[in-house]
């Protein structure tokens, strides 16, 4: 190995966890601050939670409602455009004549 290439090495390095929990583990840096760790991870607690540090979950839920939205819309365009189809027969143009009268 090359010397002076390598960063040195902390055999006692302290992370701390957001929630409080803190253990030591060797790496290259002191210190090590993380927001998930093995006792609040929803992985192994079993709940289930949401770690959003960018809104991304909220963005996500944003764009699926702006998609629900835009697909009742386009369910009710395609239900107006088949109230306004044309009728195929001389018969069915005098049917709608008679459900509009009748109305």
């Amino acid at each position: 190995m090359k010397p002076n290439i390598h960063p040195q090495y902390f055999d006692e390095a302290k992370v701390t966890c957001v929630c409080g929990n803190a253990f030591t583990t060797g790496a290259t840096v002191p210190e090590i601050h993380v927001e998930v760790c093995n006792n609040c991870h929803p992985f192994f607690t079993g709940e289930m939670k949401y770690v959003d540090t960018l809104g991304r979950v909220d963005k996500f839920q944003k764009k699926q409602e702006v998609a629900k939205k835009l697909k009742e819309t386009k369910v009710q365009k395609l239900a107006q455009k088949e109230e306004r189809k044309r009728p195929d027969s001389l018969k069915d143009m005098f049917d709608l004549i008679k459900k509009q009268a009748s109305s």
